[in-house]
């Protein structure tokens, strides 16, 4: 009611104030009709206005209280409702966190204690306790705890969140959330279900293989040895850094961009023997950084492609060439020592042996190459009646052979049946195995005893020698003299006795010589100079005797003085000397003229040879066929004479010693070709066969190959000289240990042996059965030369039998300044 009295008092107060102004407007203040029939005064009405107007907003105020409060109530019902919906929401999620399938750890930002919601199932291995469960280490794997902490660790320090699976103790998975929520960081243990437990563990297998993974390539990017894997495809999809460093660019790059470390041929043969057996492994070469590198490839097919590993073994294989090499020589040494060596592993087989050891026990090289048992060979010895017999066979070998379990070198000494006799030093080596090493002692035996023997007759020697013989010691007291000492100088044998000093003898005898000779015997025996040198002369005596005297040195300081009566023989010498002086003036003639007439002889040959070849061109106008006859003639005269000086000019200078050779490597093969060629039309005009015979292995040797291919030539010309008409002339070259061997044979009618004593000397050809004489050259230019090289000529040829010269070069050539006489 109140509410409908203020409203129709605010409708009525419009009109009312409508009023007053009317009537202000029509004159003064008077009376007034109000509304309702009421008459006033406008006092009056001015005062109730003011009333009307007090009240209307009193009570407008209080019908807006009255809203307020209605709207406050209706707001603070629905508040209500929403608590209530708020605390059933609180107790069912209260409730769902307190299931034992799950377990929160919460932690406030701000304090930083954690608060822990909910049950896990003890058989999972989860323990109930608040200190127990936040001790990870006590109930999850050692893996497991790693993996939570750090996870952990980052959700709270950079809200990084995570979902991993962990395992505890028990071997029970256990899905791990971490999240963060405001100022909250929040992480749930949750037991997962069978499905979800077994993708649990797949998921830790899966976070464990990714981690092994990881830990490989970071190992592979490690060590300095190009890997790499690849797709099902044959792209590669992984390198390491040695890979990339390999191919000259960044590893990601170098798998994205297909950089490939080795050629197209040696990626299909990877691929071909991948395929066919799963797996490569063998050794490939290829260019890094500018050097040829050899790796050795591991290349493997995988359920998903295929991964390689690439090990550089170029050091290695420098290292096991050079070892070979090693090997090879030290082989070749013990090859040239006359002591047997033998070399067995620990296993007691037979390793290395050198070629006294065959020759020693008469052993053949496929026997040795079984590499046979060491007890076995003893059996073998035994068996072939080289090793005597012993009481107790069985026992002795052991013995023998107990040296493979000793630290020290055992030395033994055989008899063998035979009668040589052995020195066996058996030396154990660091692996295991031994040394066997057998000296001959035979020899050494026998010059022992002929060394006593010797001693024994030797004062009955000395006592009947022609040669005065005086050996002083030290101290320069006689300490043996023969009888023909004393007697060349004259002396009574109580002078000559042991013990007498050397100056006592220079009294006796220097009257009868020259001071000055003495005086050096004397400086000799008793002299303290640290080089000490034999002296040796004439010295003549005031008879007329000429005595040939020299002062050798002898171990221990001592000094033997040795005299011989010279006397026809210096004067038979003198005239000797004098005649060979004669004689080399001569030669010396000789060689001057030889070398001045073959200098001469060749400007003018070579002139005439010149003119003959342009008289035979058509620019100088046709010939008739005799001048052309006349014309070869000279030609091929002309050629002979020009071989033959130069043949001349060859041999003086060897003579001279001023022949110097070109050394290098000479091809057998070429240089035989090459000989053979220069006498090919010789050979086909008298149906001569060259058989050419050259052993398998022989390659090359270090000559001058100028004049190993003229050595040959001469050899082929000659016995192309002698060879009859349809014969074979056979040319041989082998190797023979440090030497190169060319052997030529005929079958021609041979030479006598009272010739071949002179076959080699210049000048002096044998025209036995040759169709043409020659100069007499070909032969000691090859004697010459080979020489020159400091190797050897030998020929071997009877009457009716054919010739066979034979060369020997030495591997490698030494320069001689004088090779033939």
């Amino acid at each position: 009611m109140i509410r409908r009295l203020a409203m129709g008092t605010a409708s009525a107060l419009p009109l009312l104030f409508s009023s007053i102004v009317a009537a202000r407007a029509e004159g003064p203040l008077g009376m007034i009709e109000a509304p309702f029939g009421i008459r006033v005064g406008a006092f009056e009405v001015v005062q109730f206005a003011m009333f009307l107007g007090a009240m209307g907003a009193a009570l407008l105020s209080a019908g807006w209280l009255i809203r307020e409060r209605s709207r406050i109530a209706q707001e603070n019902r629905h508040l209500r409702g929403k608590v209530a919906d708020l605390n059933v929401a609180l107790q069912r999620n209260e409730a769902l966190l307190n299931l034992k399938d799950q377990k929160i750890i919460i932690w406030d930002g701000s304090t930083g204690a954690p608060s822990i919601i909910g049950n896990l199932s003890p058989e999972t291995g989860v323990p109930e306790g608040r200190s127990l469960f936040l001790a990870f280490g006590r109930w999850l794997r050692v893996e497991s705890v790693t993996l939570l902490e750090r996870s952990i660790t980052a959700l709270r320090e950079a809200a990084r969140p995570f979902d991993i699976a962990i395992e505890t103790s028990k071997g029970a998975p256990i899905e791990v959330q971490g999240r963060t929520s405001g100022g909250y960081a929040i992480v749930r243990f949750m037991d997962p279900g069978e499905a979800r437990a077994s993708y649990a563990l797949l998921k830790t297998e899966n976070y464990q293989l990714a981690g092994a993974i990881s830990n490989l390539r970071t190992l592979l990017d490690a060590v300095d040895m190009p890997s790499w894997s690849r797709d099902a495809d044959g792209r590669l999809d992984w390198v390491n850094a040695a890979y990339a460093r390999a191919v000259d660019g960044d590893a990601n790059l170098a798998a994205s961009e297909g950089r490939e470390l080795f050629g197209i041929q040696a990626r299909e043969r990877i691929g071909q023997e991948r395929a066919a057996h799963g797996k490569f492994a063998d050794e490939l070469s290829t260019v890094v950084g500018g050097d040829r590198r050899v790796f050795q490839v591991t290349d493997v097919a995988t359920g998903s492609g295929s991964a390689g590993l690439a090990v550089d073994i170029s050091e290695a294989e420098l290292v096991r060439e050079e070892l070979k090499r090693t090997m090879a020589n030290h082989s070749d040494t013990l090859d040239q020592l006359n002591s047997a060596v033998a070399m067995f592993d620990a296993n007691r087989k037979l390793q290395f042996c050198n070629q006294a050891f065959a020759k020693l026990w008469g052993l053949e090289t496929p026997y040795l190459d079984s590499k046979p048992d060491n007890s076995l060979l003893l059996d073998r010895f035994r068996s072939d009646g080289i090793l005597p017999e012993q009481p107790d066979w069985r026992r002795w070998k052991e013995q023998v052979l107990s040296s493979y379990h000793s630290v020290e070198s055992q030395e033994y000494v055989w008899y063998l049946t035979d009668g040589r006799t052995l020195r066996v030093v058996v030396n154990p080596q660091a692996k295991g195995g031994v040394t066997w090493i057998f000296e001959n002692l035979t020899e050494k035996l026998e010059l022992e005893s002929r060394y006593n023997t010797l001693i024994k007759v030797q004062g009955q020697t000395l006592d009947h020698l022609a040669e005065g013989v005086a050996v002083f010691g030290s101290d320069g007291k006689i300490r043996l003299s023969n009888p023909a000492f004393a007697a060349l100088w004259d002396l009574r044998p109580e002078q000559t006795v042991e013990g007498t000093h050397i100056s006592a003898i220079r009294r006796l005898c220097e009257a009868r010589s020259n001071a000055e000779s003495w005086e050096m015997f004397v400086t000799t025996v008793t002299g303290f100079s640290d080089e000490r040198q034999t002296h040796s002369g004439h010295i003549e005596l005031s008879t007329g005797k000429i005595l040939s005297y020299a002062a050798a040195p002898l171990p221990s300081g001592q000094t033997m003085l040795t005299f011989v009566d010279v006397t026809d023989s210096v004067r038979v010498e003198r005239a000797l000397k004098e005649k060979n002086e004669a004689l080399e003036r001569t030669d010396e003639l000789k060689n001057d003229f030889v070398q001045h007439v073959s200098y001469e002889l060749r400007s003018p040959l070579t002139n005439i040879m010149g003119f003959t070849e342009l008289l035979q061109t058509p620019m100088t106008g046709p010939l008739n066929e005799r001048q052309r006859d006349y014309l070869d003639h000279i030609g091929t005269s002309s050629s002979v004479l020009l071989t033959i000086v130069n043949d001349i000019l060859d041999l003086a200078t060897v003579d001279a010693g001023i022949m110097e050779l070109d050394i290098s490597d000479v091809a057998v093969s070429d240089a035989v070709a090459m000989a053979s060629d220069k006498v090919a039309d010789r050979l086909k005009e008298h149906s001569i066969l060259l058989d050419v015979r050259i052993a398998p292995g022989t390659g090359s040797f270090r000559a001058d190959p100028t004049r190993v291919k003229q050595i040959l030539a001469n050899l082929l010309s000659n016995a192309a000289n002698y060879a009859p008409e349809g014969s074979t002339i056979t040319l041989a070259c082998w190797r023979d240990q440090a030497e190169m061997v060319f052997s030529v044979t005929d079958q021609g009618p041979g030479m006598p042996e009272h010739v071949l004593d002179s076959i080699f000397k210049r000048f002096q050809p044998y025209p036995n059965g040759g169709r043409k004489r020659g100069a007499g050259l070909g032969l000691s230019i090859v004697k010459g030369f080979v020489e020159l090289h400091g190797g050897t000529v030998e020929i071997a040829s009877a009457a009716g039998k054919g010739t066979t010269v034979t060369c020997h070069f030495p591997l490698e050539a030494r320069v001689f300044s004088i090779a033939a006489e």
